[in-house]
């Protein structure tokens, strides 16, 4: 029901960008401050021509850094982001180099979202639950969003489901990350947030709401643009105002028609797409879109693996290529999630031939090399791990989980 309680992901940096803009109504920072202001003197500065990663970049993903950063190592993992601290994190912005100008383009970065709720910590002398729940949860009553899931919330929290429609094994936790995806939040909690977005609601946030809704750069995609933290589409003569998520096995989606005072929340606990239905919701114009299953290839090739073994799998894979019938995504990613899934289940002598395929297949991958590195050091065998790690370096310097792995196998 409207209390049940879901993962948002990645509408958790909408929560953290009404921190930034009700700290800049509050003159207690500026959208144009440089990084470097918050952060120790011991993380580099991240300059290029001469300008330097503000926090209004980092609210618009137009700071120059990755999705995610090269050192979070995730192959076979549950709960991959626990363990990225702020250590790692120093230790990253600390070896990246800019390889475009701060401003000059939108590239969605979860890493940039989180250091954004890193430094407004910093800031508020605060961690980030804290920070959301005094700042924003209190004043607004939303009583059931947070991070840390209590005895109420744990009675009503819903099973999530992956995109493979297999129940999710735990939840998702976060250190440093937790600026981009960490929240769980009801739907009637959300509602609550989307009527004080559209000024239905009345709040001290009010000041702030506006200048998180105020377009801040473009996206170089067609009628998109971005504020801060939310993106802006323009479609049929019509604003919406929105954000997505998700994790291992939620869907999240809210929207805001402010010209018309309408808002959708839509949360879900599984992994199909929930987009085209808010769209569609909020303007008929918006087509519902037919559901395509894109995990064909990695179900049957593990299915062939527990039923005929691994070379009879990869056989079958050969052949399912040859064909190149439309419902046959062939991807990295099916090939990665199969030997991820082998991993965890131990099965090491086929997970191993899994990701060397998939650097037979992607060459120039170096997420599969490293995936083929992990493998090898789950079996014991270093000398090959070593060669997979320094192929995933060479195609990747930033790689610096491959590079930590070789010093640390070398050094043996």
């Amino acid at each position: 029901d409207g209390n049940t309680v879901y993962e948002i992901g990645s509408i958790t940096k909408l929560f953290t960008s009404l921190l930034l803009a009700d700290m800049v109504v509050k003159k207690q920072v500026g959208l144009d401050d440089p990084i470097s202001k918050f952060l120790p003197a011991t993380v580099k500065a991240l300059v290029r021509d001469g300008k330097e990663i503000t926090l209004r970049s980092l609210a618009t993903h137009t700071s120059g850094l990755p999705d995610l950063p090269t050192n979070l190592v995730v192959t076979g993992g549950l709960n991959p982001f626990a363990l990225y601290t702020v250590k790692e994190a120093y230790a990253f912005l600390s070896s990246y180099t800019l390889n475009r100008n701060v401003g000059s383009t939108y590239e969605y970065s979860n890493f940039g979202a989180a250091l954004l709720g890193h430094i407004l910590t910093i800031v508020a002398a605060s961690d980030y639950e804290t920070l959301v729940k005094q700042r924003i949860c209190g004043p607004l009553k939303m009583k059931m969003t947070g991070i840390a899931i209590n005895s109420k919330q744990k009675k009503n929290i819903a099973t999530g489901y992956d995109r493979f429609g297999k129940p999710v094994v735990s939840y998702l936790d976060f250190d440093f990350l937790e600026g981009a995806a960490a929240i769980r939040s009801t739907v009637n909690d959300l509602l609550i947030f989307a009527s004080a977005n559209l000024g239905l609601t009345k709040t001290t946030l009010d000041s702030a709401i506006r200048l998180s809704h105020t377009i801040q750069d473009t996206t170089g995609m067609a009628n998109l643009d971005v504020a801060l933290g939310w993106h802006s589409l323009k479609r049929y003569g019509k604003q919406i105002l929105w954000h997505n998520g998700q994790t291992g096995g939620f869907k999240s989606f809210i929207g805001l028609d402010k010209e018309n005072k309408r808002a959708i929340v839509i949360l879900s606990n599984g992994g199909n797409t929930i987009d085209d239905i808010a769209l569609h919701a909020l303007n008929r114009n918006y087509k519902l879109q037919s559901f395509k299953y894109t995990w064909i290839i990695k179900d049957t090739i593990t299915t062939a693996i527990n039923n005929h073994g691994i070379d009879a799998a990869i056989q079958l894979y050969d052949a399912l290529k040859k064909k190149q019938q439309a419902e046959y995504v062939l991807n990295e990613m099916q090939l990665s999630f199969a030997g991820a899934e082998l991993m965890q289940l131990k099965k090491m002598k086929e997970a191993i031939a899994i990701f060397k395929l998939n650097t037979e297949e992607y060459p120039k991958s170096w997420r599969a090399f490293s995936n083929l590195g992990d493998s090898y050091i789950a079996d014991g065998n270093e000398k090959a791990a070593i060669e997979a790690y320094e192929k995933s370096v060479e195609l990747n310097p930033n790689n610096i989980a491959g590079v930590e792995a070789l010093k640390k196998l070398k050094s043996k």
